[in-house]
């Protein structure tokens, strides 16, 4: 740059021999040619890219990662629902379970029962055993019976309560509410809640 100011100021001017030093350092300058910019400009870029495409994996695979573990906690959640969740819904072993009575079908009323069955009722039934159930309540009372009308049925998994109007044979009828705990499709406890002892099955069926 100043050797070309230099010529600027004496166009029109007599030559000049040019010094050897300043010769020798124009020619410096093109034997070396200085690394052009862009190089410089290419490396910062070429390091950017190189940012970006670390950040792209990384925010992928953490992507990839979320959705892994998202699917993951939903398999769980339904596997752990199927696990909880009896084969045999409360209602449907409900239901059969007052059927047996009307149709008067011992097989079904015994394999409902599960083996540690227990009754509780308030006319001095203190969780008795299947067996004394069957002797006490079944055998007395099933013929009498006509037929029931499961007024409320609701529950949670292996809990139910059942509020119901029992119709007897002799033209008379008495409302209890029982709570069932059920285990495996089977009934593993009842305890019956009813009024006065005017309206217990046995007063009724006797027709007192």
């Amino acid at each position: 740059m100043f050797g070309a100011a230099r010529a600027i100021g004496n166009f029109g001017n007599s030559p000049k021999t040019t010094p050897k030093s300043e010769m020798t350092g124009v020619a410096d300058l093109i034997a070396r040619p200085q690394k052009p910019l862009t190089q410089k400009l290419e490396k910062g870029s070429w390091k950017r890219r190189m940012d970006m495409t670390r950040f792209g994996i990384s925010r992928r695979k953490a992507l990839e990662s979320g959705a892994c573990a998202l699917a993951g906690a939903a398999a769980l959640l339904v596997t752990a629902r199927a696990d909880a969740e009896p084969s045999t819904t409360y209602e449907e072993i409900v239901r059969r379970w007052y059927e047996a009575w009307e149709k008067k079908d011992q097989d079904q009323f015994e394999t409902l029962m599960a083996d540690n069955f227990t009754f509780t009722s308030a006319a001095g039934d203190d969780h008795i055993s299947k067996r004394a159930f069957k002797t006490q309540c079944w055998d007395t009372q099933v013929n009498f019976i006509d037929r029931f009308d499961l007024e409320r049925v609701f529950g949670n998994g292996n809990e139910a309560f059942v509020k119901y109007l029992c119709h007897t044979k002799n033209g008379k009828s008495f409302r209890n509410v029982e709570y069932f705990r059920l285990r495996d499709g089977k009934v593993e406890a009842i305890e019956c809640y009813f009024g006065g002892k005017s309206t217990f099955p046995s007063a009724v069926s006797n027709g007192s």
